[in-house]
């Protein structure tokens, strides 16, 4: 994601998927050299990330949980910084609605990055969303920081 003033841009995004066929050390690994790959060809200043949903079902979160801390350490070696969002608040910062379904969150991501009409891959749109909290964030942040001055 790319920022210039309030205007958002998709510089790239899609999704990185392994086969569930193979065992999961190889899944883990491939993800971390996905990630390694493209970080070798893009400069962020953060990573954001969404925290886990502790709802859900203990071996997808299992699963899930083993797959960040194999991109975290990825991020972690090249000291990225790391910001962590819940879900509420990335539906929030994206809908105006922290209960906001995903298909809310799909359009409002479409209308926000000016995306073709054609349907970005769900894993990618919760990503982007995950970015555009990031930055309204950050901008948060940073006015925040200019007030107590």
């Amino acid at each position: 994601m790319r920022q210039r003033g309030q205007k958002l841009e998709a510089v790239q995004f899609g999704r990185m998927s392994a086969r569930s066929s193979d065992p999961l050390a190889a899944r883990l690994g491939m993800l971390a050299a996905d990630l390694d790959e493209l970080l070798d060809t893009t400069t962020p200043a953060v990573v954001a990330i969404e925290s886990t949903f502790l709802g859900m079902n203990p071996r997808s979160l299992v699963v899930l949980s083993q797959a960040r801390g194999a991109l975290l350490g990825v991020v972690g070696r090249r000291a990225i910084a790391v910001s962590e969002y819940s879900p509420a608040e990335v539906k929030n910062a994206v809908t105006g609605n922290g209960r906001a379904d995903k298909q809310q969150v799909a359009f409002m991501v479409q209308k926000l990055l000016c995306l073709p009409e054609e349907k970005v891959p769900e894993d990618a749109t919760d990503a982007l969303a995950v970015a555009i909290c990031c930055a309204r964030r950050h901008d948060l942040e940073q006015l925040e920081g200019a007030l107590r001055r």
